[in-house]
């Protein structure tokens, strides 16, 4: 038992909300289709993300990049149909982008490597002038289009994971510094103050950022923030239809979060924002992980802390629609999506739900609990029991004292855990139906939903006492309001008069 009692008279620390500026999509040209629509706006309404990065600005299936013959010349001409069509979509839903700029388009690319099932090219441009001429372009039509005070507000951050020879070709160091000072000195042509940054590594390849921000400063390269990806699980353990991996523990993904920082503190440049622009439990859209309810516990603590450490952290991805290794072959498929396909909230989803009701006041921390209040007095909290063993038990018993100024209080708890809020299991009990027919996606969606239970309490010199147990896998939401009782005001009520009452 966890017996936990919060100050009334003490204030707390300022809850940032760092945890929902950004969050991913797969490549850009997904956001052509209605259910990507459909769910990202789902996933606005509920979790408010402020940005959105995804792959493939610069690929043929956006098609900004073409050329013409004319007299025998080739005549670069470029085509904003479809990138119109899909940031105007972003923008209308409240979301910013986050623009990563790359892949290479087939026209200007020195090779024929590429990545994905769609087919991103990872190879250096064959002609950096023209080259830059595209990101020029391009930069300037988004500000044509939607305004200098508008795009200001986007960061510009220079392709992805370039220390990975599946997304750069063979991983050359130099030549992505070379990418990278050709780019961002072309964004800035256009306008100095837009925002650009790099290098958008992966973990384990750290030194880059060492290395990125000396070279940026020996060449006086502009550098406005610096971006890295982080993923907890280890080496993919592949199956024809799905990937299974051994996890870290959270932990891990703190402390690269904290060395990080203090690589950049250390640099030329100690005081630039820093931006995990990906993060989840594992790397692999194949990884059934990512739809259970442990990877919706294991997660909540990175949103807990990390910003202590990050200037913003953005979950890889909203949806499961999404196509790097192919187009989904299942209902659930380990996708990353908060939510699965036919706009199925994981209990991931919930969890970042969980987090939009809480105050800007953080009452209280620890490892699995974070206790705020609100402006209007009422204090949400949120808790989670992750487990990273097999078989049952595992629970963890809370004992709470908390603060409120009201004498009457209403409590309303949410909860997911194996047993509630958890599609995929009842997906599981269905027999596990590629895919399902309608009712059964309905059926789907009813088992998404988190358990819900109210109560009402009285106040004991200002405190609350609130019991309850988590299961494995669980978090829990839950909501302390005052109540302002009405029940005097209705003329003749008794509920002893209705029927079994």
């Amino acid at each position: 038992m966890a017996f936990i009692k919060v100050d009334k008279d003490s204030h707390g620390a300022v809850f940032p909300s760092n945890w929902n500026y950004c969050v991913g999509t797969g490549r850009l040209g997904l956001a052509l289709q209605k259910e990507y629509l459909d769910a990202l706006a789902l996933v606005k309404k509920s979790i408010d993300f402020k940005y959105i990065r995804g792959h493939g600005l610069l690929c043929d299936d956006v098609g900004i990049y073409r050329e013409d013959i004319v007299d025998g010349e080739v005549r670069p001409f470029y085509n904003f149909t479809y990138i119109d069509r899909i940031f105007d979509s972003f923008l209308e839903l409240g979301l910013k982008p986050f623009v990563e700029v790359g892949f290479m388009p087939k026209k200007l690319a020195s090779g024929p490597d590429t990545v994905f099932y769609w087919e991103g090219n990872i190879t250096p441009p064959k002609d950096y002038d023209k080259w830059a001429n595209l990101v020029k372009a391009v930069v300037k039509h988004f500000i044509d289009r939607y305004g200098l005070e508008e795009v200001l507000q986007w960061p510009f951050e220079i392709w992805n994971e370039p220390n990975l020879t599946s997304f750069w070709k063979d991983a050359n160091k130099e030549e992505y510094f070379k990418l990278y000072k050709v780019t961002a000195t072309a964004i800035k042509e256009v306008n100095n103050d837009l925002k650009v940054g790099g290098p958008a590594i992966c973990g384990g390849a750290d030194h880059w950022i060492k290395d990125f921000l000396e070279f940026c400063h020996r060449e006086n390269v502009p550098v406005d923030f610096v971006s890295r990806h982080a993923y907890t699980t280890k080496e993919a353990q592949r199956t024809p239809h799905l990937v299974y991996q051994e996890t870290n523990p959270i932990t891990y993904m703190l402390d690269e979060f904290k060395t990080v920082r203090g690589m950049i503190k250390e640099s030329p440049f100690p005081d630039l924002p820093f931006h995990i622009t990906e993060y989840n439990s594992s790397y692999h859209p194949q990884n059934p992980v990512h739809d259970t309810p442990f990877n919706a516990a294991y997660l909540a603590r990175i949103l807990s802390e990390g910003s202590d450490y990050v200037d913003s952290f953005s979950y890889w991805t909203f949806s499961d629609v999404f196509e790097e290794t192919d187009v989904p072959r299942s209902q659930f498929h380990g996708g990353f999506g908060l939510m699965a396909l036919n706009n199925i909230p994981k209990p991931t989803f919930h969890m970042f739900s969980f987090f939009s009701a809480m105050g800007e006041e953080r009452l209280y921390r620890d490892e699995h609990l974070l206790v705020t209040r609100r402006k209007d007095g009422s204090i949400a909290l949120v808790a989670w029991n992750e487990s990273m063993e097999k078989g049952e038990g595992f629970e963890r018993e809370y004992e709470l004292e908390l603060p409120i100024d009201s004498k009457d209080v209403f409590i309303k708890q949410q909860l997911i855990d194996e047993n509630n809020g958890n599609p995929w299991g009842t997906w599981k009990q269905m027999g596990r139906p590629r895919f399902p027919r309608k009712a059964e996606v309905e059926t789907l969606r009813q088992a998404a939903q988190p358990k819900l239970i109210t109560s009402r309490a009285a106040s004991d010199d200002g405190y609350v006492k609130l019991k309850f147990t988590l299961t494995k896998n669980a978090v829990t939401l839950i909501e302390l309001t005052g109540i302002v009782d009405e029940t005097d005001t209705y003329l003749g009520l008794d509920d002893s008069r209705i029927t079994s009452y």
